[in-house]
């Protein structure tokens, strides 16, 4: 088929999710992360904001290092089937899709794909799941019922996120390596279409509310694309901030509005969504914001603190937080499902939370160059220590330092962007404190044989 006409095509479909009537949150719906560290989902009830438990998938860093280790790696990126009785969870670190039954959180299925895949989605009518397979080139398609991949569609390099059309005959591809969008065409599992964006590194898309429009992310230059779905043609560029994750619409007033997690600026962008893009509000938030998803009715969106191990939730009318639910360690991918539970505090084959609250330490520049942050993990008698590091020399040497110890706890070398992040094991539980106490270490980065150019607030 040719680009016009499928382009027509879409254009002339009657959009199937605009009719669905919305519903209040109701305590039969519920709100899941992907939790990178703990290898969790976390079960929450948007109805009163609480966690209700974790579905364990495999065992919490770092105790995922033997080679004869069988649980999953990396719990990374969550879909769901349109009849919302499916949850699946990619998982990057193990190579495997988890397929799970919603109304009874008991893992029913599990396919294992190729190098590092990172998020999956259901075909519009159930019937086939794509996972891209991030760490290479193809999508992988996947039988929900015999759990057994089928075939592979050849895409660019390093496809982010696959999603589809509600009509059916198309699926939008970003990549995480190549700045382009693959356009396919569903039946014939074919791309038919590759659209140039702004940069190679997009985790997430998301459609308007009428379908219309894609919306992706670019974590790596902060920025957001918008793609239309009629003419398949950009129709605008936004910038939006420093490290730039995922993207949710509600409809709030009559109008349509995006909420744009920005990690690097702990906040929430709201933006209009009309031919151009106003920012209208920024909403402070919790330590990375990472995914969001709004709810049924659009009165809520719901948004994973990746560092800050848990969920705040938006209230839309006001642009204010309510509510704030711990959950488990680095949340990334964030869905809402309504009318999945089987009674309202049903918490069958969920334990209780894994992990405690996470420290984050914000780090300051004692120059004009220089961003940073890090989360302080317990893990028991040790802690773990991610560093994540921005704006320094490029491919030069780091020294991460507490004040309490002579030696450095850790070295790192920044790419050639000048950035780096990595995790370190060891005991920082005193300059970990976040009330600032008298007496509590201080953590500074310093270039290799030279000065601070990072300490902590």
């Amino acid at each position: 088929m040719k680009h016009a006409a499928i382009a027509a095509a879409v254009a002339a479909t009657t959009l199937l999710c605009t009719a669905v009537a919305s519903a209040a949150p109701s305590p039969l719906d519920r709100v899941y992360t992907a939790d990178q560290n703990t290898n969790t989902i976390s079960v929450f009830s948007p109805a009163n904001n609480t966690l209700l438990g974790q579905i364990k998938l495999g065992n919490a860093r770092p105790d995922v290092l033997s080679p004869l280790y069988r649980g999953e790696i990396n719990v990374h990126g969550l879909g769901f089937s349109p009849d919302h009785k499916t949850l699946i969870a990619i998982s990057n670190g193990s190579n495997s899709v988890t397929f799970i039954d919603t109304a009874t959180n008991q893992v029913k299925g599990k396919t294992y794909v190729g190098r590092s895949p990172h998020e999956g989605f259901f075909t519009a009518d159930g019937k086939e799941v794509w996972v891209v397979v991030r760490g290479e080139d193809y999508i992988s398609v996947i039988d929900p019922v015999t759990f057994k991949e089928t075939r592979r569609i050849q895409t660019d390099l390093g496809p982010g996120m696959v999603q589809f059309h509600p009509d059916g005959k198309l699926a939008f591809a970003v990549s995480s390596f190549t700045p382009t969008v693959d356009i396919i065409d569903v039946a014939s599992h074919s791309v038919i279409k590759r659209i140039g964006v702004v940069s190679p590194f997009s985790p997430f898309l998301q459609f308007t509310p009428d379908h219309s429009e894609i919306w992706m992310t670019h974590k790596d230059v902060g920025k957001v694309t918008r793609i239309s779905t009629r003419t398949l043609e950009v129709t605008g560029v936004i910038d939006t901030g420093f490290i730039t994750n995922h993207l949710a619409f509600a409809k709030v007033g009559g109008e349509v509005r995006a909420y744009v997690t920005v990690g690097g600026e702990n906040a929430v962008k709201v933006y209009s969504t009309g031919k151009e893009a106003r920012l209208l509000a920024t909403i402070a938030t919790g330590a990375l914001p990472h995914g969001a998803w709004t709810s049924d009715d659009n009165t809520r969106v719901y948004v994973g603190l990746e560092n800050g191990d848990g969920v705040q939730v938006i209230d839309t009318a006001s642009n204010k937080i309510i509510a704030t639910m711990g959950g488990g360690q680095a949340p990334q991918a964030l869905v809402y499902l309504s009318h999945v539970a089987p009674s309202a505090d049903d918490r069958a084959n969920l334990v209780p939370r894994v992990n405690q609250d996470a420290h984050n330490i914000q780090l300051k520049a004692t120059g004009k160059d220089g961003k940073g942050f890090i989360v302080v993990r317990n893990l028991g008698v040790i802690d773990s220590i991610e560093a994540f590091l921005y704006k320094l020399k490029p491919d030069t040497g780091y020294d991460i330092y507490v004040s309490s110890q002579a030696a450095p706890i850790g070295s790192f070398r920044t790419n050639a962007m000048g950035m780096a992040n990595g995790t370190m094991i060891g005991p920082v539980r005193q300059g970990a404190r976040s009330d600032s106490a008298a007496g509590a270490d201080t953590i500074s980065v310093k270039e290799s044989g030279g000065a601070t150019v990072l300490t902590s607030i």
